[in-house]
């Protein structure tokens, strides 16, 4: 097994249809509107972005984020990720009643020094820190689509 390699998959069932919820989650410049947890997003071009994430662990990870697939039609966003983590990540977004269940999977391994060498140990402890990441942005975002100020 490597220690170092992951794959997380969260559900969000959101409030709003899925068109509104993909122009939300294909802006990732306002990520840091509506998730605590995404501290800072410079987009480099049209294509790529970098971004830092910190969640209740004292650490932060870096990553630049490179468009592979973006697909309306589908309800699909796809990148790939280079930095303190390699890999991927997805969403599908899908109708779910009134609103949208957006999935979210994302397959990486950490290259983060730090991280590298607490794998065995801290494996746990950086499960948990990403669940109560994703739980924050599931809330936040859910606050964000009920407020109505989305973009246009």
């Amino acid at each position: 097994m490597d220690w170092n390699h992951y794959r997380f998959r969260s559900l969000w069932p959101l409030p709003a249809p899925v068109p509104v919820v993909y122009r939300e989650l294909e802006r990732l410049e306002d990520y840091p509107l509506w998730w605590p947890q995404v501290r800072e997003v410079t987009r480099l071009d049209d294509t790529r972005a970098a971004l830092r994430f910190r969640s209740l662990l004292p650490y932060d990870l870096t990553a630049t984020l490179r468009e592979e697939r973006r697909d309306p039609a589908a309800g699909v966003l796809e990148v790939a990720m280079n930095g303190d983590m390699e890999g991927r990540a997805r969403w599908t977004l899908t109708p779910h009643g009134t609103g949208t269940l957006a999935r979210y999977d994302q397959e990486v391994v950490v290259r983060k020094p730090l991280l590298r060498r607490l794998a065995v140990p801290g494996r746990p402890l950086f499960r948990a820190n990403h669940r109560l990441m994703m739980r924050a942005g599931r809330q936040g975002l859910a606050a964000h689509l009920a407020d109505g100020r989305q973009a246009v």
